[in-house]
């Protein structure tokens, strides 16, 4: 990665408690975003996507626990009081949930919320923060923005939510965007509106962001890096250019081919990725994607595969039959 390394995260890992024993969400996960950049996190869901997002933002429940580091900015995050990372959330450092309804107050005006937001962080008078207010509404392409401050959420619908979550995050400017699965609960046709009004508002603020997802197609052409995990541990990661011409992890393969073709003859079934994601509190002895995978022999079941460097330098994967291999090309 060239230029300046916003977010460094080094070995982290998340523990949580539960009635069946230690659940490992997070698992050993190192990864770097720089200024400007967008970084996408591809995986199934319950691979640990969320739980790393939260694990940046320390948000994570009560009882977890979370070891390794996370530097943003210069700052230690697991460092920092309650008081000077509640500053920082919001200021330089926001994020977009996957259901609007969830993170917006449902008793208060949308207009609240954003004014709340300004003066609390930048420390703007009403006047101020209210004609900022219309501004970022009318940026992420809410119609009559003014007459819409006085309105509660529940008035709006799904993709106007959303536009008012995202204005909410880009309020303040942050450096840094999470927006964990922007586009879950909202309707095909809204999604790509959604996701291309944070690539806009991305390059327009040179933010840097981080994408996750469970769709492959959703960070093809709107990430600079992609990062493919799985059972908590990132598995493959590269260019994301680099990635769709050349992936080697056969999971990264699978949820590629998982993916619907527009050109595809009607009622065409979809590939599917066989099996189910293992137990995260019955970890298996070898490679996690082992059961599901057709390269897998032996000694994918007895050992687990290390990230380890491809050809080029910033392209890595764990797999001990990255598919060139399997191809009969020398890995």
């Amino acid at each position: 990665m060239t230029g300046h390394v916003l977010l460094s995260v080094e070995g982290v890992a998340v523990d949580l408690p539960t009635p069946r024993g230690n659940l490992r969400a997070v698992d050993r996960v190192d990864l770097k975003v720089g200024a400007g950049q967008t970084l996408g996190i591809v995986g199934e869901s319950g691979c640990g996507k969320t739980m790393l997002s939260r694990a940046i933002l320390q948000l994570l429940p009560k009882k977890a626990k979370l070891s390794g580091r996370v530097m943003f900015d210069g700052q230690d995050l697991l460092t920092l009081d309650g008081e000077r990372l509640r500053k920082l959330r919001g200021r330089s450092l926001a994020v977009v949930f996957q259901d609007p309804m969830t993170s917006l107050n449902p008793v208060l005006t949308i207009g609240t919320q954003l004014i709340e937001t300004l003066r609390e962080h930048l420390e703007l008078d009403g006047l101020l923060a209210k004609k900022r207010s219309v501004e970022l509404l009318a940026a992420v392409g809410i119609p009559a923005p003014e007459q819409r401050l006085m309105q509660y959420p529940h008035q709006l619908s799904g993709g106007m939510r959303q536009r008012v979550a995202i204005a909410i995050a880009l309020s303040c400017e942050p450096k840094l965007l999470i927006a964990d699965e922007p586009t879950t609960a909202l309707d095909v046709t809204i999604q790509a509106q959604i996701l291309d009004l944070l690539a806009r508002e991305q390059r327009r603020r040179h933010m840097a962001m981080i994408l996750i997802t469970h769709d492959l197609g959703v960070v093809a052409g709107r990430t600079d890096e992609v990062a493919v995990m799985y059972a908590g541990r990132v598995v493959e990661r590269a260019p994301t250019p680099a990635l769709f011409k050349n992936m080697r992890m056969p999971y990264t393969e699978a949820m590629l081919a998982a993916i619907p073709k527009i050109d595809a003859a009607p009622h065409t079934p979809l590939p599917a990725i066989s099996g189910r994601p293992p137990d995260p509190t019955r970890p298996i002895q070898g490679c996690s994607f082992s059961p599901r995978c057709r390269y897998a022999t032996g000694r994918c079941h007895q050992d687990k595969p290390l990230l380890i460097q491809a050809e080029k330098l910033d392209h890595q994967y764990a797999c001990f039959h990255p598919i060139k291999a399997a191809a009969g090309v020398s890995a």
